[in-house]
């Protein structure tokens, strides 16, 4: 039986509410643990996605995919087919003035 408090006193908590408060509150805290646990790994997982991502976008910032690789080769090889259409253009302007510089003197 538990001793009655004194009638001056204001407020009395028995050791069975304390005991029932510190349970409770270690539920809590294991709950929050769990739940710190469950963040840590998802912050983990994260960290993973983020410097595989890096990686990825360092390689396109470099030009090292196989894509951009390929498209380079492509590009040089269309580029280096393309010149001599501006040369033929101006030998053919030139045989045109060589013609018309003929013509005039044929005459």
């Amino acid at each position: 039986m538990t001793a009655q408090p004194p009638p001056e006193s204001g407020v009395y908590i028995s050791p069975v509410q304390m005991y029932q408060e510190v349970q409770h509150v270690s539920r809590l805290v294991s709950r929050v643990d769990g739940k710190l646990d469950g963040i840590l790994a998802d912050n983990r997982e994260i960290k993973g996605d983020v410097s595989d991502h890096e990686a990825r976008l360092r390689a396109l910032e470099l030009g090292e995919t196989p894509r951009q690789q390929r498209d380079e080769v492509r590009l040089a090889s269309l580029e280096s087919g393309r010149w001599p259409l501006p040369a033929l253009g101006a030998l053919t302007g030139l045989a045109g003035v060589a013609t018309g510089v003929a013509a005039l003197f044929m005459r």
